[in-house]
């Protein structure tokens, strides 16, 4: 059963129908496909694809991007991620670098075989950590001809940082996991935010949490489906699989990285982009924090994005 419930409004010129399709691993994906209103469907239209940010679904970020993108004459495809939302995939909430990666490229079978999509002209968007999914999708799908990320995360760059004790220490305990799991015959699931949306963010969170919260768990971006967090074991898999090792072979295709002047993540943009070869652009906006890069459509430059993907599919 779809559930109705959208953080945002559907603009009266966008029209939005629920479908899906299966990716390489036979999971069927849901997704909502938005089309300008009295579109000519005999014409070809140029295509974009949205991912959620980590943890969120298509009823948030992507449905926004989505619904504002439509508006200027592409269609769009907004994802719930296999195993989250309204996907298949057992057990529910667990993480996939790979199944991520094909999620984008499944997307792309789907909405590349509509009658009124210009195949050729396919781009990607992904929102904080499927701006990851997009790039390492980019990375090995010559079919997405331009990316562009907003307020990205590399989910897989996380452990970084981690001390080789800190490393081991953290495996051991995951390890030490999937015994518990496989005898209680489900993984653990530690969903970060309320199943209803609060009133106030929790006292005592560190500024990160407590900007993701303002979204997720109040009613500005708050989503039954996205209560975030993964599986407990889910972790392992981003310690042992980098996401962007071959952001080279992306070039001469165009990527534009989003975000926000005020976003504790901003450098991970920063390092992405200086990685990239090629055609790339990083994009500060004025006072935006990470999360408003979500859904704050005065700040989030859709006149940009809309100018980005033109250019780069008429190139």
């Amino acid at each position: 059963m779809i559930n109705e419930y959208y953080t945002f409004e559907l603009n009266e010129n966008v029209e939005r129908a629920h479908v899906s399709f299966k990716n390489r691993y036979g999971i069927t994906i849901a997704a909502d496909l938005y089309t300008p209103k009295n579109m000519d469907k005999t014409k070809h239209y140029p295509a974009l694809v949205v991912g959620p940010p980590y943890g969120g679904v298509k009823e948030q970020g992507p449905g926004v991007y989505a619904n504002q993108m439509s508006q200027r004459g592409f269609v769009v495809l907004a994802i719930d991620p296999s195993f989250n939302g309204y996907s298949e995939g057992q057990p529910r909430h667990v993480s996939s670098p790979d199944i991520f990666t094909e999620d984008f490229s499944a997307a792309v079978d789907y909405i590349g075989t509509r009658s009124f999509v210009n195949r050729d002209q396919i781009g990607a968007i992904g929102i904080c950590g499927s701006g990851g999914f997009a790039l390492s999708a980019a990375q090995v799908d010559t079919r997405i001809k331009a990316i562009a990320t907003a307020s990205l995360i590399d989910i897989s760059s996380n452990f970084d940082a981690l001390t080789a004790e800190q490393r081991t220490a953290m495996l051991d305990e995951v390890s030490q996991q999937r015994w518990v799991d496989f005898e209680n015959g489900e993984p653990e699931y530690i969903p970060t935010f309320p199943s209803e949306p609060d009133t106030q963010i929790p006292e005592g969170l560190d500024p990160m949490s407590a900007e993701f919260y303002s979204y997720y768990g109040l009613e500005r971006g708050h989503h039954p489906n996205a209560t975030a967090n993964f599986t407990t074991t889910s972790t392992t898999t981003f310690m042992n699989y980098n996401l962007l090792d071959h952001l080279d072979t992306i070039s001469p295709r165009p990527v534009l990285l989003l975000v926000g002047e005020n976003a504790m993540t901003k450098g991970l943009s920063e390092v992405v982009y200086e990685q990239l070869s090629g055609s790339k652009e990083l994009v500060v906006v004025p006072g935006a924090n990470h999360v408003d890069l979500y859904d704050q459509v005065d700040s989030i430059p859709f006149d940009k994005l809309e100018s980005f993907f033109k250019d780069a599919f008429e190139a």
